[in-house]
């Protein structure tokens, strides 16, 4: 009886071991700049950190975007906006993290800006 409760909970455990392991491999992520929004084609342009490569992601009605407000389902009509005013400052696009499997994003995370140190009080 206890050989069997052995090998049931090792057999439990190897199971949940291989879970935490797998999962996070099946999604991708990608670090990068949001330069472009299609709003019809639901695609995004992304240049990748560090190679400077564009990659188009598709975006789907699960797609979740999370910001430092919090996460919502995405409105690409807003964040083609939001990327527009962002480039009228002068910058490249928005810095986000893509979470997306074979190039159909499920998450995307848009760094929070950073604020200046507020100087020292007497």
């Amino acid at each position: 009886m206890k050989n069997r409760r052995a090998f049931l909970l090792s057999l439990t455990c190897f199971a949940v071991a291989l879970a935490v392991i797998v999962v996070p491999v099946i999604a991708d992520e990608l670090f990068g700049v949001l330069t472009k929004v299609d709003v019809g084609g639901k695609k995004l342009t992304v240049i990748e950190k560090g190679t400077d490569k564009e990659v188009e992601v598709t975006v789907t009605d699960e797609t979740e975007q999370v910001t430092g407000k919090g996460a919502s389902k995405v409105d690409l009509e807003k964040l083609a906006k939001f990327v527009e005013k962002v480039q009228e400052k002068g910058k490249k696009g928005l810095n986000v993290t893509v979470t997306h499997d074979k190039n159909v994003a499920s998450k995307i995370v848009i760094a929070a800006k950073k604020k200046a140190a507020a100087p020292a009080g007497n």
